[in-house]
C-alpha cells in the first residue's frame, strides 16, 4: 500500500458538532496536514441508517479514505500507523 500523502489522500468524516472524538480526529488531520471534507450529518439531516449504508459504520465520527469506510477515531490512528 502507497504510503498516505496529502496529495494522494481524499477523506471524508461524516461528524457531529457535539462529537467529540469527530473533533479529535479533525486536529489529528490537520496537524498532519491533511485536508477532509467534513459532512456533519446534523445539518445535512443525515440519519444513523442512511450514514451506515454509506459507510458500514452509525456512529460519529465515520472516516472515509480514498473511498474505503475506514470506522472511526481509533481506527483512524490504526489506519495512519500502518500506511506510514
Amino acid at each position: 500500500m502507497k504510503k498516505l500523502t496529502p496529495e494522494n489522500t481524499k477523506i471524508t468524516i461524516y461528524s457531529a458538532s457535539w462529537c467529540g472524538p469527530c473533533k479529535m480526529a479533525k486536529r489529528f488531520l490537520t496537524e498532519k496536514g491533511f485536508s477532509f471534507n467534513d459532512i456533519n450529518i446534523e445539518e445535512n439531516d443525515i440519519s444513523r441508517d442512511k450514514m451506515a449504508s454509506m459507510t458500514k459504520g452509525t456512529t460519529v465520527p465515520q472516516i472515509i479514505i480514498n473511498d474505503v469506510a475506514i470506522g472511526g477515531f481509533e481506527d483512524l490512528i490504526q489506519y495512519f500507523e500502518s500506511n506510514q
